[in-house]
């Protein structure tokens, strides 16, 4: 490898990192601005009042955070679960019309959030779910199974079903194959589609507002703790 390419790959692996470290470092930046007026780069005065204000309840902030964890995890693993066989048929191509499978799986995420939840608020209040983190489970599917479907999508295909193929001409059973040649060749197509379903999960205030009201939820106590005049604006804080 001569000099100039060198160079280009570490000027690339350069600009890479500083693009992934570029958001969680502005998260952590406007944390610590207790005052940041546009159109200034920084901030105009640092100080932990967005952290006070945040876990001024430490104990709601607590459990908000732990109902978030619990939700995540969970609808993450069921999503994996339950998206698995209609990726893998989508993604060997058995289908000979996948365009309105994938319309359908995608219309949940042309419906707001909250419009959605308050469509299943009405069932849930029925069956007795409502404001509970079963109820806030099924609700995060909804928004979730469609992400964590296209992404596992993609991992199978021609390359999976020969090393499938090859371990069953060998006797591996169903067990084994899926143990020791299905999961470690999407071992990184199922790292992306769990960090992405979490992150979906995580994030979703509209759904846990209308389904899940009166159970604390990160994105519910954030909100909530926001003030009514954002330290961005461009007039100055008393």
């Amino acid at each position: 490898m001569s000099e100039r390419s060198r160079l280009g790959r570490a000027g690339a692996l350069v600009l890479i990192a500083l693009a992934a470290l570029l958001p969680p470092l502005t998260l952590l930046l406007r944390a610590a601005a207790d005052e940041w007026r546009s159109p200034a780069l920084l901030p105009q005065r640092f100080g932990t009042r967005g952290v006070e204000e945040a876990f001024a309840d430490a104990s709601l902030a607590g459990e908000a955070i732990r109902n978030s964890l619990v939700v995540g995890v969970i609808v993450t693993l069921l999503a994996l679960v339950i998206a698995w066989p209609a990726a893998r048929v989508i993604g060997e191509r058995r289908l000979r019309r996948p365009g309105p499978v994938w319309v359908l799986l995608g219309l949940p995420l042309l419906v707001p959030p909250f419009a959605t939840g308050s469509g299943l608020a009405e069932w849930f209040i029925r069956i007795g779910i409502a404001d509970t983190l079963a109820g806030l489970v099924v609700a995060h599917l909804v928004p979730v199974l469609p992400y964590v479907v296209l992404i596992l999508a993609s991992g199978f295909g021609p390359d999976v079903r020969d090393l499938e193929e090859a371990a069953s001409v060998n006797g591996a059973g169903p067990l084994r194959r899926l143990g020791l040649v299905t999961l470690p060749a999407l071992a990184p197509v199922l790292a992306v589609a769990a960090l992405l379903g979490f992150l979906v999960s995580w994030s979703q205030y509209g759904l846990s507002l209308a389904v899940g009201g009166g159970v604390p939820m990160l994105p519910l106590l954030l909100v909530r703790r926001s003030p009514p005049c954002s330290a961005w604006s461009s007039s100055p804080r008393p």
